[in-house]
């Protein structure tokens, strides 16, 4: 399907993912996130994509919300934040639930909902020039986009709630260090290691991979001996796929497993 506001190129078992309103430092509108959540739907119904990179196209990553959108229909403004929210939430759910591995590479600032959706990834490579604001209250919003969900669970709810009431910006190397950011990397080689990642993950096996991500979202809310038969029964599950019958034998016999990712 082609879109607009959004970037999807599908190659080598990875989907590259662009924000892409350049021009608006990557804000979110309702065509963009639309297009966002159809075109994460695609990557997760792909059986061809076993890794998706997030990015944004320009200096930006993405400013979050735009707010010109929003200064311009004040009269509907709870009606479309409502609508912008339906689209964004389906796309970090999407990246929540999906099998696939997904990395930000964030290039540049990361504000608001762009703050967030990054953290909703799971693993976050941030150029060494990007930093992060949640910046929601700067405009006398609340948080969205799973950040007070996703937030606590990366950096804890104190560091959280300091973010979320003072909208400190975070450099990437302070982002890395609170545990936001799993990696930074000089801006000119943020293409070519999170290139390398994604083939990483690529090459690996993407059932297993999708078992994780539904152990770990789980593990929230659950009492131990709950999580403990998930995982009894997500280790059976996975056993029956190709992918563990080969890891095993490459474990055997010594050599690098070949994953398809079945």
């Amino acid at each position: 399907m082609p879109y607009e506001n959004v970037l999807l190129d599908m190659s080598g078992g990875v989907a590259h993912l662009t924000l892409n309103r350049p021009d608006a430092a990557n804000a979110m509108n309702l065509d963009l996130l639309r297009e966002l959540a159809e075109a994460l739907l695609e990557c997760d119904e792909s059986p061809d994509v076993r890794a998706v990179i997030l990015t944004g196209n320009g200096r930006f990553f993405s400013a979050g919300g735009d707010l010109a959108a929003f200064a311009g229909d004040l009269d509907r403004l709870s009606f479309l934040l409502k609508q912008l929210t339906f689209h964004l939430h389906a796309a970090v759910s999407r990246i929540a639930r999906m099998r696939q591995p997904v990395i930000a590479a964030v290039n540049g600032p990361a504000a608001g909902a762009g703050m967030a959706l990054a953290a909703a990834c799971d693993h976050v490579i941030a150029a060494d020039t990007a930093n992060f604001t949640i910046a929601y209250t700067a405009a006398g919003l609340s948080p969205d986009g799973s950040s007070t969900w996703a937030l606590p669970r990366r950096i804890g709810p104190a560091r959280t709630r300091e973010l979320m009431l003072t909208n400190r910006r975070l450099s990437a190397a302070e982002a890395l260090d609170w545990g936001l950011a799993n990696e930074v990397a000089p801006a000119a080689d943020l293409a070519t290691r999170t290139n390398a990642l994604a083939a990483q993950f690529a090459a690996g096996p993407t059932a297993a991979y999708g078992r994780v991500k539904e152990l770990l979202a789980a593990s929230a809310t659950n009492n131990i001996e709950t999580q403990m038969e998930l995982e009894a029964r997500a280790i059976a599950d996975s056993a029956r796929t190709a992918d563990a019958r080969e890891g095993i034998d490459a474990f055997l016999n010594k050599r690098k497993p070949a994953f398809r990712g079945e």
